[in-house]
């Protein structure tokens, strides 16, 4: 039997991440890192990428940094190569990345609009799945971890291509699971309310921090790193019996049988 700590050892393994120089993504870049893994980081600003590989060799790992735009076919394809021509393996891909924009209302929401969310969000992520899971089929095998949200569980108007882009990846999840299965497993994080970059703007404000309080079992917004235990499991051989599976990581929030009605 393995032990518990061999479980979370990803040494010798290599996990490519999109976005992960900041928000969710950079708590899981590290928490990689920090269990021995080297990290190949994609984004579209390269340049926080490359720090973020600097914290990552100060943790004793290695990474590198790669220009990428999910959206991009042509990008999608050319971060593979790279990643591979770089460490000659991967063992685990996070399809992290992603936009959430807010429309004035669904009729006022563009077709350019509605074609970014879609692609970061959507297109991305299948085109790097094939990609990235094919090898790894072909290969030793390996894990996909999706990074959906909870509003592809509780779509709301102003949020409507961007729950349908995840709900879309809650799908994709299942679909790829059993394309590539047994040999790569591929499961879904369903974050809810986080305090990152992206949404300081609402997650510390009163009215959101009030909400929580009265209707949040666990009355509050998570931090990133409470999200790295959920992607160690997921690319890890604790969860080797587990694919096609979503975990909602929400402090309860989305769950109707425990989120306490508010008004």
């Amino acid at each position: 039997m393995t032990s518990t700590a061999a479980q979370f050892d990803f040494t010798g393994k290599v996990v490519a991440i999109t976005g992960g120089s900041r928000g969710l993504g950079h708590a899981m870049a590290l928490g990689f890192a920090r269990a021995g893994a080297r990290v190949a980081g994609g984004s579209r600003k390269v340049a926080s990428c490359e720090s973020t590989v600097q914290e990552i060799r100060a943790l004793g790992s290695d990474g590198s940094a790669h220009g990428l735009h999910v959206a991009s076919w042509a990008d999608c394809n050319r971060f593979a190569d790279e990643v591979y021509g770089r460490w000659g393996q991967v063992d685990v891909l996070v399809n992290n990345a992603g936009m959430s924009p807010l429309a004035p209302s669904l009729l006022e929401t563009n077709e350019d609009l509605f074609d970014k969310v879609i692609g970061v969000n959507l297109k991305g992520p299948f085109r790097l799945s094939a990609l990235f899971g094919s090898r790894m089929a072909a290969g030793r095998g390996g894990a996909i971890i999706n990074v959906s949200s909870t509003a592809s569980i509780r779509p709301h108007a102003d949020t409507a291509p961007y729950s349908a882009a995840k709900a879309g990846i809650n799908a994709l999840t299942v679909a790829f699971a059993q394309e590539y299965g047994p040999k790569v497993r591929v499961n879904c994080i369903i974050p809810g309310p986080f305090h990152t970059d992206v949404s300081k703007a609402w997650s510390h404000s009163e009215s959101f921090t009030r909400r929580a309080r009265e209707s949040f079992p666990l009355q509050r917004a998570g931090d990133p790193a409470e999200v790295v235990g959920a992607a160690l499991y997921f690319a890890g051989t604790a969860s080797s019996f587990t694919t096609g599976a979503t975990l909602v990581i929400d402090g309860g929030s989305s769950n109707p049988w425990t989120a306490r009605a508010y008004n």
